[in-house]
């Protein structure tokens, strides 16, 4: 046999997987024929993919006689490699396998405050059941922490009230809901069926922190009814729970969407609800992705399992 050449001139040829296949089989069979049938190639083939790897790299990987096969020195250092490489191979194809599967890794989903508390139940039930091999992470920020997050890639999926109207982002529609008036016990509104949006001219409102898009969609109701746009808000809050505790303590009245109604005013007698005169102030939820997502088609089958999930939720779920 001649000896293999070590590459003088140009950049050395880089070996190819199937010659460090043929390689790993030969140095862990000792044996030709064995090697061969283990990976489904002829002996031919087989010598002939071990010999351009010795000539790759310049290096002589076997000792072959008549009667054996032996690894050179130099074929026993660079056999452990080649295992190395293979194995690191193999976990790639099955990395690649399980990340072609839908509805598996790790599925990064933004939520925002006035919608986790109520929707992640049923979004948490729909995982468990449907979708047992997702690895569902919920983060739960203001919408414009979760755009930039999903900008940049930290998020994948947004849970979300819309419309959004940035470029790059595809919203998927799950439900409409209406807004339930909240005010104290006793107050002249409460138990009504009929309220007319005018109402909230000269109510006493009680708003969200700046930053929460519920405090923009409640401030948009109140100018579509004719609130004049510098009407004070007498006092906000961080967050629905303590926006409740307010308004039963007297302070003002507050705009609820029907799905935080049952959590946030269960089982407090210092509260009565009313409900709007048809149509109904409202807002949209969705769900939202970047525009051309990998995994778009994912997304909008798990919109779509999701719209059946929340069917029992007090909402129009948009088909």
């Amino acid at each position: 046999m001649t000896s293999p050449t070590t590459q003088t001139a140009g950049r050395p040829r880089q070996p190819s997987l199937s010659q460090l296949r043929a390689f790993a089989a030969v140095a862990e069979h000792l044996h030709f024929r064995e090697a061969a049938a283990e990976i489904g190639m002829s002996q031919p083939a087989l010598s002939g993919a071990v010999s351009a790897l010795e000539e790759a790299l310049g290096v002589q990987l076997l000792e072959r006689t008549t009667r054996k096969v032996l690894l050179s020195p130099a074929g026993e250092r660079v056999a452990a490699r080649a295992r190395t490489v293979m194995e690191a191979v193999g976990d790639l194809m099955e990395e690649a396998e399980a990340a072609r599967a839908p509805f598996t890794g790790v599925l990064r989903l933004g939520v925002i405050p006035t919608c986790a508390p109520y929707l992640l139940p049923a979004v948490l039930n729909l995982v468990h059941s449907t979708y047992p091999a997702l690895d569902l992470q919920v983060h739960e920020e203001q919408t414009a922490s979760l755009l930039d997050g999903l900008a940049h890639g930290r998020l994948d999926l947004l849970l979300l009230a819309v419309p959004l109207g940035v470029a790059g982002v595809t919203e998927l529609p799950l439900f409409d809901e209406d807004f339930v008036l909240v005010a104290p016990k006793d107050h002249w509104l409460g138990g009504r069926g009929d309220i007319p949006r005018e109402a909230l001219r000269e109510l006493d409102l009680l708003l969200l922190d700046e930053g929460h898009c519920l405090r923009d969609q409640a401030l948009d109701v109140c100018r579509e009814a004719g609130r004049e746009e510098g009407a004070a808000v007498t006092t906000s809050a961080a967050g629905l729970s303590t926006l409740v505790q307010l308004v039963a303590g007297g302070m003002g009245v507050t705009l609820l969407p029907r799905t935080a109604l049952r959590v946030e005013t269960a089982r407090n007698e210092a509260l009565t609800t009313g409900y709007f005169d048809d149509p109904a102030p409202s807002r949209r939820i969705a769900l939202a992705m970047r525009t051309g997502a990998a995994r778009q088609r994912e997304f909008e089958e798990f919109a779509q399992a999701l719209r059946d999930a929340l069917r029992p939720l007090p909402v129009r779920i948009v088909e």
